[in-house]
């Protein structure tokens, strides 16, 4: 019968081997990374192991805390998935941290068999099940980065500073100064895609807010962006093109490992973004965000700090977490018209002024 433990017992645990099983997405998995110096820092020689979707593995490799990235291929076959929750068992996890909470995510916590299994209340598909303990405060309404943190408060290591490292080589750093090398500073990195199409704000809107930014602050723009926002990027950059065809425009969408995205971000001034795994990768790296968020909520969904700026729908659907929109005629995506850019503007000028353009501290990721 499976045990059940109390938030208070945690405070004195002693783990030796810790697995956080968090395979997706993007922006969640980076808003998970502070997680890693802390439980390293909490538990002392304890090895430390993370289950993740296989595209998202450049993200972790390399992490100082971290001893061992285990791929998780969704699409895998059913050989694929015994290896997983095979390898799972054998390596005698103590503690597990089921940051995802869905059904597959319970098989490979029961499949450790841990005498320790930590969920939080966003928990679905009966996945609490798996677990020893439900961390209170926790719920949907808790910001993601806040549910994610409340693991590492509730074993008694809440007071250690939150970080979010990512390890590149030198390689990826030389590649990103030499295609940034041509541009003046200051820099405007813009990502205009989501793979909701419910976040993805007109890139006709983006193209102004940017034009505007680079007119009034002298930015020059990057574009980044996924082998699937290709379209939106290549449309972006003729646009920029022709309104301002005095600045540089270098379009890098699709051409970027997560490395090398962590440089470009790193080095950029400001960030203007969908809610997007980008915008969290480049706030956990200290840059400036300028985000637009229409069916999510900026409270929920937005990374934490004072010096970034959000702008949101206002419209009674507004962050309905949807990822198609449910309303049909004029109302169809209204999200997208309601929210305008002259709001987008003006909270671009609030963010350069109150984070004194061009004198931000050096925000670079370790070096490999």
């Amino acid at each position: 019968m499976r045990k059940r433990i109390s938030e208070s017992e945690l405070l004195g645990l002693n783990a030796r081997r810790i697995c956080i099983i968090k395979p997706s997405a993007f922006g969640d998995v980076v808003q998970a990374l502070p997680l890693l110096p802390v439980l390293k820092e909490r538990f002392r020689g304890a090895w430390v192991s993370w289950v993740v979707n296989r595209e998202l593995t450049d993200l972790l490799s390399g992490h100082p805390d971290l001893d061992e990235v285990i791929p998780f291929n969704r699409r895998g076959s059913l050989r694929d998935w015994r290896s997983l929750l095979r390898k799972l068992r054998r390596r005698e996890f103590d503690l597990v941290l089921d940051l995802q909470g869905l059904l597959r995510t319970a098989v490979m916590t029961a499949a450790t068999r841990a005498t320790t299994r930590i969920g939080l209340e966003t928990a679905r598909e009966c996945s609490h099940l798996a677990c020893h303990l439900t961390l209170s405060d926790t719920g949907r309404l808790v910001p993601a980065h806040a549910r994610y943190w409340r693991v590492v408060e509730a074993l008694g290591a809440g007071e250690f500073n939150r970080r979010t490292l990512v390890q590149v080589a030198a390689s990826d750093r030389a590649w990103a100064e030499r295609q940034l090398a041509a541009l003046r500073s200051p820099l405007l990195v813009i990502h205009p895609g989501a793979r909701w199409i419910t976040k993805r704000w007109p890139v006709e809107k983006f193209a102004v807010v940017a034009c505007k930014a680079m007119r009034m602050f002298g930015f020059s723009a990057v574009i980044v962006g996924s082998h699937a926002e290709e379209k939106a990027g290549a449309e972006l950059e003729q646009m920029l093109g022709r309104f301002i065809p005095s600045r540089p425009v270098l379009n890098l969408t699709s051409q970027t490992s997560i490395k090398q995205l962590s440089c470009v971000l790193s080095a950029a001034d400001v960030l203007l973004s969908s809610d997007s795994g980008p915008m969290h990768l480049a706030a956990g790296l200290g840059t400036p965000v300028l985000g637009i968020f229409t069916c999510t909520s900026s409270e929920r969904s937005g990374p934490p700090g004072d010096q970034h700026e959000f702008v949101a729908t206002e419209l009674p659907c507004a962050a309905s977490y949807k990822k198609r929109c449910p309303h049909r005629g004029t109302n169809h995506l209204a999200c997208m018209d309601e929210l305008t850019t002259d709001r987008a503007c003006q909270a671009m000028a609030r963010l350069v002024e109150k984070n004194g353009l061009g004198t931000l501290p050096g925000k670079q990721p370790d070096a490999a």
